[in-house]
C-alpha cells in the first residue's frame, strides 16, 4: 500500500544547548489516507495528543539538517481506539439481537398457547363470544392501569409520558374494539385449525400499511414471501373437507380476515406512537403500559358503543342484551341450569391470562423491533398451533386428520414466511477497496 502521509514544512529547531524539538504532524492527503487507521478523520483529531501518527523532527547537523522519523507508541494509537469503538458497536448490536430473539421466542410460545386457548375458551362460551370479549376487555383495563399506577409510583412512567396527546390512543381503542368483536364472532363458528391459517392475512396487511404509513421498502424475497402467504390462505379456503373454511361459510372467513386487518392497522399505529414519542421525549422510550392502558380504556368505551351493531350482527335484539350478559355470566361461572358450559370458568380465565401476557410480549417486541417483526414472530406459532389442534385436546372432541389441501396450504404459507425472513448475503467492502 502506498504511503498515507505527506511531509509538511516544520519550523527550525534551535541548537542542542536549548534543545526544543518541534514535531510536524503528517496529514492524510486522500480518501484512502483518511481510512488508513480504520476510523473517521474526526476521531483522529480528537486523539492527536496520543502521537498516533508518525511525526518528523528536524535537527541541525554539520551545517545542514538531519531528519528523524519518529513513531508513536502502538498501544495508544488510533488503531487501538478504533478497535475499541468497533468492538463496542458489535457488542451493542449483539445485545440488541439477543434481546429481540429472546422476545420473539417468548412471543412464539405465548402465541401458540393463545391460539389454542382461544378456541378452547369458546367451547363453553360458544353462545356468548361477546361476553368473553367484554370480560377480557374490562379485565385488561383493570390489570393494565394497576400496573401503570405501580410503575408511575416507581418513577418508571413520567408525567411527560402521561401528557402525550390521547387522539392516537383513541384510534387504537377503536381498532382493537372492532378487531375483538369481529374476531370473537367469527372464531365461534370457524374450525380451530382454520383460525391460525386465516390469521396470516395479518402479515399481508402489515406489509401494505408499512409501505403506506411508514414509507418502508421491502426486498423482493419479502414481497414473494408475502405472496406465498396469500396463496397458502387461498389453498386452505379452497380445500374441501369437514375442517375446511368452505363449510363454515365465506362470510365468517371474510369477517375473520377483516378482524386481522383491524389488528394490523392497530399495530402500525402503535409503532407510529412509539416512534413519535421517542422524538417528543428527546430520545426517551415510551413505557408500553401507557399505550396498553389508554388503548384498553378507549377500547372498553367503543365496545359499549358498538353493542347495538354487534347484537344485530349476532342476531341478538338490543333489548335482550341484559339477559344475554346475565346468561353469559352464569355460563362463565358454570352455575344455574344452562347446559354446554363445561370447562368454565377455567378455560376462559386461562385464555384471558395467556392472551394478556401475549399482548404484552407482542407490544414489547414491536417496541424494540418493528410491527412486521412482531407479526412474523407471532406467525411462527402457526405450525405449532396447527399441530396442537390435531391432538386430542380436552373439550374439543374427536380430532380428525387434516385434509390434503389444508396441509398443502399450510406448507405454502410457512414457506412464504421462511422466504420473507431470509436475508441475502451482503458484499463487504474493505478499506483497501476504497479509492
Amino acid at each position: 500500500m502506498s504511503s498515507c502521509y505527506r511531509r509538511l514544512p516544520a519550523p527550525s529547531i534551535s541548537p542542542s544547548s536549548d534543545l526544543r524539538i518541534q514535531f510536524s504532524r503528517l496529514q492524510p492527503v486522500s480518501v484512502r489516507s483518511a481510512l488508513c487507521d480504520g476510523v473517521p478523520r474526526t476521531l483522529r483529531a480528537e486523539v492527536s495528543s496520543r502521537f498516533s501518527e508518525p511525526v518528523v523532527a528536524r535537527f541541525p547537523y554539520g551545517g545542514g539538517w538531519s531528519f528523524l522519523r519518529v513513531r508513536s507508541p502502538p498501544a495508544k494509537g488510533i488503531g487501538a481506539i478504533g478497535e475499541v469503538v468497533g468492538e463496542s458497536e458489535v457488542d451493542r448490536r449483539r445485545r440488541k439481537a439477543a434481546e429481540v430473539v429472546a422476545a420473539a421466542v417468548v412471543t412464539v410460545v405465548l402465541g401458540t398457547g393463545n391460539r389454542v386457548l382461544y378456541k378452547l375458551a369458546l367451547v363453553p362460551l360458544k353462545e356468548y363470544p361477546f361476553f368473553l370479549a367484554q370480560f377480557a376487555t374490562f379485565g385488561y383495563l383493570i390489570v393494565y392501569f394497576s400496573i401503570l399506577y405501580t410503575r408511575y409510583q416507581a418513577g418508571i412512567v413520567t408525567d411527560e409520558m402521561l401528557s402525550l396527546p390521547k387522539t392516537r390512543f383513541l384510534a387504537v381503542g377503536f381498532l382493537e374494539a372492532l378487531a375483538a368483536a369481529s374476531g370473537m364472532a367469527a372464531g365461534a363458528v370457524l374450525s380451530g385449525a382454520s383460525i391460525p391459517i386465516l390469521s396470516q392475512t395479518f402479515l399481508v396487511w402489515q406489509l401494505i400499511f408499512s409501505v403506506i404509513f411508514l414509507k418502508r421498502r421491502f426486498r423482493l424475497n419479502q414481497l414473494l414471501g408475502c405472496f406465498l402467504v396469500t396463496i397458502g390462505v387461498v389453498i386452505t379456503v379452497a380445500s374441501g373437507s369437514g375442517a375446511s373454511l368452505k363449510n363454515a361459510g365465506i362470510f365468517w372467513s371474510l369477517l375473520m380476515i377483516l378482524s386481522f386487518l383491524f389488528q394490523a392497522a392497530d399495530t402500525i399505529l402503535k409503532e407510529i406512537i412509539f416512534l413519535d414519542a421517542a422524538k417528543k421525549l428527546k430520545g426517551g422510550s415510551l413505557d408500553l403500559f401507557v399505550v396498553n392502558s389508554f388503548g384498553s380504556a378507549f377500547q372498553a368505551i367503543f365496545i359499549c358503543l358498538l353493542m347495538p351493531f354487534m347484537s344485530k350482527l349476532w342476531g341478538i335484539p338490543f333489548h335482550q342484551l341484559p339477559s344475554y350478559i346475565r346468561d353469559g355470566t352464569a355460563c362463565f361461572l358454570n352455575i344455574g341450569s344452562l347446559s354446554g358450559c363445561q370447562g368454565a370458568p377455567l378455560l376462559p380465565i386461562l385464555f384471558v391470562i395467556v392472551n394478556m401476557a401475549f399482548n404484552i410480549s407482542l407490544l414489547h417486541l414491536l417496541k424494540i423491533s418493528s410491527a412486521v417483526v412482531s407479526c412474523l414472530a407471532s406467525t411462527f406459532s402457526v405450525p405449532l398451533s396447527i399441530y396442537f389442534f390435531t391432538l386430542p385436546l380436552p373439550y374439543i372432541g374427536v380430532t380428525s386428520s387434516l385434509p390434503a389441501g389444508f396441509v398443502a396450504g399450510a406448507i405454502v404459507l410457512v414457506s412464504g414466511l421462511l422466504l420473507y425472513c431470509w436475508h441475502p448475503p451482503l458484499t463487504n467492502t474493505t478499506h483497501d477497496e476504497v479509492s
